[in-house]
C-alpha cells in the first residue's frame, strides 16, 4: 500500500479576513475530497488570513495510482481557484 501526501500553499490577495480565507478553504476542501476521495485538511498558517497551506492525502495500491491521484488533485486546484500556488511538495511512503 502506498500513502502519497501533497501540501500545497497557496496566497488569497483578495482575502480580507480569516472568514474570506475560510469560505474558499471550505469550498476547496469540499470539492477534493468530493471528487477524488482523498483526505484534505489546512495544516498551517491557520491565522493568516491571505496564505492558506492545504495537505492532501491519498492511499493506493502502488506509486503509480498514487501519483496520478495527486496530480489530478494538483491540476484541479490551478484550474479551480483564483488563488495563486506558491509551493508544493509531496512525499510518499510504503506502509504495510
Amino acid at each position: 500500500m502506498r500513502v502519497a501526501v501533497l501540501e500545497i500553499r497557496l496566497f488569497l490577495p483578495w482575502a480580507r479576513s480569516l472568514k474570506d480565507k475560510r469560505m474558499e478553504r471550505k469550498s476547496l476542501l469540499d470539492k477534493l475530497r468530493g471528487r477524488f476521495n482523498v483526505s484534505a485538511a489546512e495544516v498551517a498558517e491557520q491565522d493568516r488570513h491571505q496564505l492558506l497551506v492545504i495537505g492532501i492525502a491519498a492511499v493506493a495500491g502502488d506509486a503509480a495510482q498514487a501519483d496520478s491521484i495527486l496530480d489530478h488533485v494538483l491540476r484541479f486546484v490551478q484550474g479551480n481557484t483564483e488563488a495563486q500556488i506558491t509551493g508544493v511538495a509531496r512525499t510518499s511512503e510504503v506502509v504495510g
